[in-house]
């Protein structure tokens, strides 16, 4: 028998129940953060500043 065989055979199938069970969860972890992410409560000034960048142009205040 042949330990290298054995021994990536598996590890893969470790990493693929990793990957079907625990994968999907850490995605939709990740997804609701960066979805929620503009709206947490310092980043007003900073969704304002970006929303209204593109009205600036370089001679605003002369």
């Amino acid at each position: 028998m042949n330990l290298f065989s054995l021994s990536s055979h598996s590890t893969y199938d470790m990493l693929r129940h990793l990957a079907d069970s625990w994968g999907l969860l850490v995605m939709a972890l990740v997804f609701l953060v960066l979805c929620l992410w503009p709206f947490r409560p310092g980043a007003r000034a900073i969704n304002n500043e970006a929303a209204t960048s593109i009205f600036k142009d370089e001679n605003d205040g002369e």
